[in-house]
C-alpha cells in the first residue's frame, strides 16, 4: 500500500474487480435532484437531529488552522476490504466551487461497507459532489450535508435498482473544515476524535441498535431490535445503502435504518491540534484518549499525519482488531504537538520542623 495521500482511497487502493457501481445520475439530471432531497425542502433546521455544539468562548483572535492531512487503510484479517476514505485538503478548489474566500477549506471521510464495497465507493465518489451542488451550501452548511446524505442513499438505491449486484450498505461519517469551523455528520458507528491540548473530544456518537436514543427512534419507526442487531440483521442503526434488506428502508415514514447524519460542530482554537477519524475497527481496539494519546506521541516524534494514520492502523493490528481498518488524520497547525508540562503539585507538611528534630531525638535515644 502506497502511503502517499489522495484524494480518494479507491483509487489509490482500487476499487471492487468490477469497477465502481454507475452513477444513475448520468445524462443531464434537472438542478432540483442535485440540490436538496424532497424530505429537505419544507424541513425547518431545528428538526435535524443537531448534537451539542462545542465552542470556547473569550478567544479575541480568529483562529486560522493550517490544515494537512494523512490517512492510511488495511484489509485486516477480513478476506476483503470495505473500508473506504476521503481526504480533500482544499476542497471548495477541487470540487469547482467559485467565489469562495481564502480561508481554509476542507472534506474528509470515511465510509464502513458491509455486505460488499459497493455502497462505501459509491458514497465516496457522490457525497462530497453532492455537497458542492447543494445551493445552500457553503452558506448552510449543516442543511446542505443533511441533504446530500440522504441524496446519496436515494441515488444508490436507484443504483442498485439498476443492477441488483450492488447490494450492499455502508456507515459514512464526514469532517468538513471552513475556516475555524470543524462539522462534523455522522450516520453509523464511525468515530471522530478531537484533540484538544491533549484531551480527546469525541466529535461523533456511534449510532449503535442498543444505544437508548437509537432504540427508542427504531421503535418508533416500527423496527426492533434484537440481540442487539436491527431488526436481529444489522449491528448499526444508521447507514447509508441497504436497500436490498428487507423491513429497514422504504416505507412511508422512512424505515428504522436511517440514513440521516446527526452533527457536532466545533469552533477550533490555538489548543485545537488534531483530529482523528475512523472506522469502527479503529475503535474497536482504542478508546478515545488513548486513540490521542497514541497519535499525539507519534507526531511530536515526526509531525507527518500519513506516517501516524499507518502507526494507528498497524497498533490496532498489534492489538488484534479483528476488521478492516481506515483512519484519517488532521492537523491543523505545522508544528507538532507541543510538550505539556504538569505543575507539581506542593508538598505540605503534615508535622513542623520543631516536630521533626523531636521526633530525631527521640529515635537517637532509642539507637543508644
Amino acid at each position: 500500500m502506497e502511503a502517499s495521500k489522495v484524494v480518494n482511497n479507491a483509487v489509490q487502493n482500487g476499487s471492487s474487480s468490477d469497477g465502481l457501481p454507475p452513477n444513475p445520475l448520468t445524462g443531464s439530471p434537472s438542478k432540483k435532484s442535485l440540490v436538496r432531497h424532497p424530505s429537505l425542502v419544507k424541513t425547518k433546521m431545528s428538526s435535524i437531529s443537531v448534537e451539542p455544539r462545542l465552542s470556547v468562548e473569550g478567544h479575541e483572535t480568529k483562529f486560522i488552522p493550517i490544515l494537512r492531512s494523512g490517512a492510511w487503510a488495511d484489509i485486516g484479517s477480513r478476506s476483503r476490504m470495505e473500508d473506504v476514505y476521503v481526504c480533500v485538503d482544499n476542497f471548495m478548489h477541487d470540487y469547482g466551487v467559485n467565489n469562495f474566500n481564502e480561508e481554509p477549506n476542507a472534506f474528509y471521510g470515511v465510509f464502513d461497507g458491509h455486505g460488499g464495497k459497493h455502497a462505501a465507493d459509491f458514497a465516496c465518489n457522490h457525497l462530497p459532489r453532492f455537497i458542492v451542488k447543494d445551493e445552500d451550501f457553503p452558506r448552510e452548511i449543516e442543511r446542505a450535508v443533511a441533504s446530500a446524505f440522504l441524496q446519496t442513499d436515494t441515488a444508490f438505491a436507484e443504483a442498485c435498482s439498476l443492477n441488483a449486484a450492488l447490494a450492499s450498505g455502508t456507515t459514512v461519517l464526514a469532517a468538513l473544515v471552513v475556516g475555524s469551523s470543524l462539522i462534523v455528520a455522522n450516520a453509523g458507528d464511525c468515530r471522530a476524535v478531537l484533540c484538544r491540548r491533549g484531551k480527546a473530544i469525541e466529535m461523533s456518537r456511534d449510532h449503535k441498535p442498543g444505544c437508548a436514543l437509537e432504540k427508542k427512534r427504531i421503535e418508533s419507526s416500527g423496527g426492533y431490535v434484537y440481540d442487539g442487531y436491527l431488526n436481529g440483521q444489522l449491528n448499526v442503526a444508521r447507514a447509508l445503502g441497504d436497500w436490498h434488506m428487507e423491513g429497514l428502508k422504504g416505507s412511508s415514514s422512512g424505515g428504522p435504518l436511517s440514513a440521516e447524519p446527526e452533527f457536532m460542530r466545533a469552533r477550533l482554537t490555538e489548543e485545537d491540534e488534531f483530529l482523528i477519524i475512523g472506522c469502527d475497527g479503529i475503535w474497536d481496539v482504542f478508546m478515545s484518549q488513548n486513540a490521542v494519546d497514541f497519535a499525539r506521541r507519534r507526531l511530536q516524534e515526526h509531525n507527518d499525519p500519513v506516517i501516524c494514520s499507518k502507526d494507528l492502523v498497524d497498533e490496532a493490528l498489534k492489538r488484534k482488531s479483528g476488521d478492516n481498518l481506515a483512519v484519517v488524520v488532521v492537523c491543523f497547525k505545522r508544528q507538532p504537538p507541543p510538550n505539556l508540562v504538569v505543575p507539581r503539585s506542593r508538598v505540605h507538611r503534615s508535622i513542623s520542623a520543631e516536630g521533626l528534630k523531636e521526633l530525631q531525638s527521640c529515635l537517637d535515644s532509642v539507637e543508644t
